[in-house]
């Protein structure tokens, strides 16, 4: 189970990006943050991946204590947390195998990772563009590909991570509504066969409903709506997505 106890982020030039926010999202589950721009979805992945360290509160891994206890344990964290983006983060001149080797490279040390990855990784990184139905394209240039197909490379090269944890910010919000149900359905399949938990943040109210176990409504750092997709009712609905107060100034 992930959990965030108090956690809240204010960056330095004093905008409070996130207020003091709880949340505990068991092993296995489907985790929507819903909301719109600037509602604090993307600060809060970095907060659960480490990427930032949070002005306030913790972050902490059942069986395992805080991911910020030590250098050590938050390279751990990273290397069990698959990260999906926005715009992907391909490198357009390698290929779509080369690209998913890449999500295997931090299961060895440093030295290691310097020469040629072993035939196994090879294997991973071949079964996960398998199941995104990607095989057939393993050798295309990711530059190549269209925006739905360099997403889905973005979800097997974080699952040939074998992470425990998959983080989600705006996966699907370059694309067209096909191409962005599509790239949702391969994650929320993958993650239930694996028993992944998945955290992933939307802008798409309908993929919120058709996919989350749980939604989380954001608006201006602060939670205000928590339940299941089947509650996302008009009133709920406007209750998120209306205008984001000010951001809160530091004192």
């Amino acid at each position: 189970m992930l959990r965030l106890h108090g956690v809240a982020m204010t960056y330095p030039n004093g905008v409070a990006a996130v207020l003091p926010t709880s949340i505990s999202v068991p092993k296995g589950q489907f985790l929507v943050l819903l909301g719109p721009s600037g509602a604090g979805k993307s600060t809060l992945l970095r907060c659960m991946n480490g990427l930032v360290k949070p002005t306030q509160g913790d972050v902490t891994v059942e069986g395992r204590g805080s991911i910020f206890r030590s250098g050590h344990a938050l390279r751990q964290h990273r290397r069990r947390t698959g990260m999906i983006f926005q715009q992907h983060h391909l490198i357009g001149r390698l290929s779509a195998l080369q690209n998913v080797l890449i999500g295997r490279v931090a299961a060895h040390g440093a030295l290691r990772s310097m020469l040629p990855l072993p035939r196994a990784d090879r294997l991973i990184a071949l079964q996960s563009l398998e199941r995104v139905g990607l095989l057939d394209r393993a050798l295309d240039r990711a530059d190549e590909l269209s925006g739905g197909q360099q997403q889905r490379i973005g979800i097997a090269r974080a699952m040939a991570q074998r992470p425990q944890i998959v983080l989600a910010d705006e996966p699907v919000a370059s694309l067209d509504p096909a191409s962005g149900e599509k790239v949702l359905a391969d994650l929320h399949r993958i993650c239930r066969e694996d028993g992944i938990t998945a955290i992933v943040s939307l802008h798409q109210v309908e993929l919120a409903r058709r996919f989350a176990d749980r939604v989380i409504g954001l608006v201006g750092g602060r939670i205000v709506f928590e339940g299941t997709a089947s509650q996302l009712g008009q009133t709920i609905l406007e209750q998120i997505y209306t205008a984001a107060p000010s951001r809160m100034e530091a004192a």
